[in-house]
């Protein structure tokens, strides 16, 4: 399921990425697709319950005769009771879903832009926005919680009740009470108490299970992106890409498409360049080849493999070595002659590690210019036929433009196909062909000096910008011979001799920290620190109190039964009198019980996630440059756990470790 989630979101449509923001997905994989795989677990509960009920009401008419009648009206109206319940659990836990979908896109959202909140010192409004939508979240936490504390009272209290009914209505009926019934009578109630204590957990995981299989599906019905048609395997076939009279729209209105009358066909081992002012489309043709914009007419179809190099950098966290492989096996003498094209040499004998070095969330120890550089080299270690350019020559100097030009694409890619978007026109003469665009649309296709004499958009463009770069040094020059190989290979074996043979760097010293983790008994603790959340202690003695009461009142019922069932003295109706008052005793203490267990939840839930959410705002942004983002909001999906996780005895211990990640962020 979390897979089908995965490739499903590659192939979201426009429309349907506006409705499952990034948080959503998380939460689908993270949080829904557990609940419907723990789901299973409890499916035999719900017909095995009924077979255990099913026998015990038999036994019980073979021991008290038609007084189980009561027994099995108390257990239809406490069912009855229940169902309305359910409903409204099931509309809370949608709207509680709904809220933490919110809440998570707010998180992720601030956690993302954290270095922006605190350059403007906006973390005060920002904290506030989002404890404000916990609020909410804990508005619709409290009322689902106080239903599941209802219902899981009702059907605890449902052994005290059917055996009061029963005994009350042999009582009516004159049915003798003696030893061999009573025993008998109570042994089954208890061995069936267990069953019927699990039916409140068995309705939260369907409730649950239920609703989050709503939003899978809708998830999974969600429209997707019209897949191009692209052919592996290109023997005898002269073009790479093929359009004819192509529209494309990023909006579902086709009256106003973005591109419009495309017709464009690209050769093998072809260089096109795509120019024009901004907005003209430029970047939306690349993403149209890439078919990530909806085709409203015309025919595309491509053949090879494509590599597309955007104009952000995107950068995976890792090291520079596993952003530039990208899964790809290693290959020496392929990936130096990479490094070499990307003029990263220099740039890696800099780093502590190397390429090794862990170059952090969205490679924020990089510059612009080296991260485009690691961009372009993942691009050209994957050995792609097509290679879409979206200018990502912008982030570099002139000087590292030229070399970049001359060792990538005019050298390393000189067999590829490449379409090449870029304001630099002093690159342009070398190119097969132009493609000048206004408006979105391909005004025209030509070489260089054959659109300067004959497109005057074209003229006044390239008059814009002036020579960055001398074209006599582009045209005169050929691709840079590569330097001695050995002389590479020998400065990247000395630098990583550095690191791995002297051993002198310690992975302590990654900008990347490897996440602490402790095996072993979790000792009193953290306990003692859950507990002192919030007056948790005080709930907690409380609840133990109410809990020592319930036992100790179940107890006392059966003593009392058991004791007097044959004594002379004590009158049937006063023998099931005092049975009734003890279980209703009872009964007030189970409900003290959970509705202090609840309060405890709550307030402790409250006091965590403040704690959580003071240190991640407090924190210095070298915390959030060593810190993956999924670490982080991995902690903030679990305390979404615990809201509805909330269990009358203990609490899981991995809610203690983030009570300790708090405190290591302050």
């Amino acid at each position: 399921l979390s897979a089908a989630i995965y490739k499903k979101q590659q192939k979201l449509s426009n429309a349907a990425k506006m409705k499952h923001s990034s948080g959503n997905i998380i939460n689908y994989v993270t949080v829904d697709a557990y609940r419907i795989g723990e789901s299973p677990y409890w499916f035999h509960q719900t017909w095995t319950t009924s077979v255990q009920l099913c026998i015990a009401l038999a036994i019980l008419y073979n021991a008290v005769g038609a007084a189980m009648i009561s027994s099995l009206v108390v257990i239809i109206l406490t069912v009855l009771c229940n169902v309305p319940l359910a409903r409204l659990q099931h509309k809370c836990k949608t709207k509680l879903m709904e809220a933490q979908d919110v809440r998570l896109k707010a998180m992720s959202e601030s956690l993302v832009h954290m270095k922006i909140l605190k350059l403007y010192a906006w973390e005060v409004h920002f904290k506030k926005v989002i404890e404000g939508l916990r609020k909410v979240e804990y508005k619709l936490l409290s009322a689902f919680q106080l239903m599941r504390a209802y219902n899981s009272f009702m059907f605890w209290s449902s052994p005290v009740l059917v055996s009061a009914a029963t005994f009350l209505t042999c009582y009516l009926l004159k049915i003798p009470l003696d030893a061999s019934n009573v025993f008998t009578f109570v042994a089954t109630l208890r061995l069936v108490q267990e069953p019927i204590r699990l039916v409140p957990e068995v309705i939260a995981v369907v409730i649950q299970a239920k609703v989050a299989f709503t939003w899978i599906s809708k998830f999974l019905d969600a429209p997707e992106l019209n897949g191009q048609v692209r052919k592996k395997y290109f023997v005898g076939i002269d073009y790479r890409i093929e359009m004819n009279l192509c529209s494309f729209s990023w909006d579902e209105n086709t009256s106003k498409p973005t591109l419009k009358n495309i017709n464009l066909i690209v050769k093998g081992g072809e260089k096109i360049a795509i120019c024009g002012e901004v907005g003209s489309g430029k970047s939306t043709l690349l993403a149209a080849v890439l078919g990530e914009v909806p085709k409203t007419e015309g025919m595309i179809q491509l053949c090879g493999k494509i590599a597309y190099i955007s104009q952000n950098a995107w950068i995976q966290s890792g090291t520079v070595r596993d952003n530039i492989l990208f899964g790809s096996s290693m290959d020496e003498e392929k990936y130096h002659n990479t490094l070499m094209r990307c003029s990263l040499v220099k740039d890696l004998e800099m780093l502590p590690y190397g390429d090794c070095t862990q170059i952090g969330e969205r490679g924020v120890n990089l510059s612009g210019g080296q991260k485009q550089r690691v961009q372009l080299a993942r691009a050209l270690y994957q050995n792609a036929d097509i290679y879409l350019l979206d200018d990502p020559f912008s982030a570099v100097d002139a000087h590292t433009a030229t070399s970049l030009f001359n060792e990538y694409v005019m050298s390393a890619l000189s067999e590829k196909t490449v379409l090449l978007v870029t304001h630099q026109v002093d690159f342009l003469p070398i190119f097969d062909s132009i493609l000048f665009m206004s408006h979105g649309e391909v005004i025209r296709s030509a070489p260089y000096q054959d659109l300067l004499v004959d497109c005057e958009e074209f003229k006044d463009l390239v008059s814009a910008h002036k020579d960055i770069i001398g074209v006599s040094d582009l045209n005169n020059s050929k691709p840079t011979q590569r330097p001695k190989e050995v002389s590479i290979t020998e400065t990247l074996d000395i630098h990583r001799s550095r690191y791995t043979e002297s051993g002198k760097l310690s992975p302590a010293d990654q900008l990347i920290k490897k996440e602490e983790r402790e095996t072993g008994g979790a000792g009193a603790k953290p306990y003692m620190l859950y507990l002192r959340q919030n007056k948790g202690l005080l709930y907690f003695s409380l609840s133990m109190i109410a809990h020592t009461f319930f036992v100790a009142g179940q107890i006392l019922q059966n003593w009392w039964m058991a004791a007097n069932v044959q004594n002379p003295h004590v009158s049937a109706l006063k023998l099931i009198s005092v049975y009734i008052i003890t279980g209703v005793c009872t009964m007030f203490f189970l409900l003290s019980r959970y509705l202090l267990v609840v309060v405890l939840g709550i307030q402790t839930s409250r006091s965590i996630f403040s704690q959580l959410l003071n240190s991640l705002f407090h924190a210095p942004m070298s915390f959030f440059d060593s810190t993956p983002l999924g670490r982080v909001l991995s902690r903030v999906r679990i305390l979404n756990e615990w809201n509805v996780k909330q269990r009358c005895y203990g609490v899981k211990v991995v809610r203690f470790n983030h009570i300790f990640w708090c405190n290591r962020i302050d």
